[in-house]
C-alpha cells in the first residue's frame, strides 16, 4: 500500500481518514476486502493506533467500511451514496429502481440531445453493437456489461458532470437491475427502445429523447411482468 504521510496543518485523524477513503475509491481497497489491521495502519502512517481507529470508525459511520468483531474491517462501498444505501438497509424493489433509472436517464438522455457530439454518440454505437454480438453468442454476461455501458454512456453524453457522478455514485444498485431484468433472448421492444434513444440524441431532438428513455424502462417492466 502506498500513501503519503500525513500532513500537519488539519487534524490528524480527518487526515488519515481521507488516505484511507482514496485508498478506496481508487480501488487499491477493493470491495468487500478485508483491509490491513490497525497496527499495520498506523506503522505504515508514523501516527497512533488511536487515530487509526478514529479515522476507521468515522468511515465505518459513512457506510464506507464496516468492521466485523474478531475478523476486521471490511470495504462495504466505494462512495458515501452506495454506503448509506447499505448502511441503512434501504429495501427497494426493483420498481424502485427502474424508476429512479428513469428519471436519471430520462434527463441525461435529454442534455445528450442537445450537447452531445459524435465523440460521444460512437461510444453508444459501439455499445449497441456490442450488445448485439453478445446476444448472438448467448453471453448473458457480455451483454449486461454492454448494456450497462449503453446506459451510463447515456448520461455522460449529458456532459453534466454532476449527473454523472450521481449515477456512478448508485452504479452498484443500477447495475443491479440491468443484471435483474436482462434475459437472452431479448424482448424485441427492448432493443427498439434503446435503437430510439440513440437515434432521438443523434437527431438533437430532447423532448423524443427523453420520451424514448422513459420508454426503454417501460418496455423493460413490461418484459419482465409477461406483459
Amino acid at each position: 500500500m502506498t500513501m503519503n504521510g500525513p500532513v500537519r496543518q488539519v487534524p490528524l485523524v480527518l487526515q488519515v481518514s481521507e488516505q484511507f477513503r482514496a485508498q478506496i475509491e481508487s480501488g487499491a481497497w477493493p470491495r468487500g476486502t478485508r483491509i490491513p489491521g490497525e497496527n499495520q495502519l498506523a506503522s505504515e502512517l508514523g501516527v497512533s493506533r488511536g487515530t487509526v481507529r478514529e479515522a476507521l470508525r468515522s468511515l465505518s459511520l459513512t457506510g464506507l467500511l464496516e468492521p466485523r468483531v474478531g475478523d476486521g474491517t471490511y470495504v462495504r462501498a466505494t462512495n458515501e451514496i452506495t454506503g448509506v444505501l447499505v448502511r441503512d438497509e434501504l429495501s427497494a424493489s426493483l420498481t424502485d429502481v427502474l424508476d429512479a433509472r428513469a428519471g436519471i436517464e430520462a434527463a441525461a438522455a435529454r442534455l445528450a440531445a442537445q450537447h452531445a457530439g459524435s465523440a460521444d454518440l460512437t461510444p453508444l454505437a459501439d455499445a449497441l453493437e456490442a450488445r448485439a454480438a453478445a446476444l448472438a453468442a448467448d453471453d448473458l454476461d457480455a451483454f449486461v456489461i454492454a448494456d450497462t455501458d449503453f446506459h451510463r454512456g447515456v448520461v455522460a453524453a449529458s456532459r453534466n458532470p454532476l449527473l454523472l457522478r450521481l449515477y456512478d455514485a448508485l452504479a452498484e444498485v443500477l447495475a443491479a437491475s440491468i443484471q435483474q431484468t436482462a434475459t437472452i433472448p431479448e424482448d424485441h421492444r427492448i432493443l427498439d427502445a434503446h435503437l430510439d434513444v440513440l437515434e432521438a440524441i443523434r437527431a438533437g431532438d430532447p423532448e423524443a429523447a427523453s420520451q424514448a428513455s422513459y420508454a426503454l424502462i417501460e418496455s423493460v417492466k413490461a418484459a419482465g411482468s409477461g406483459q
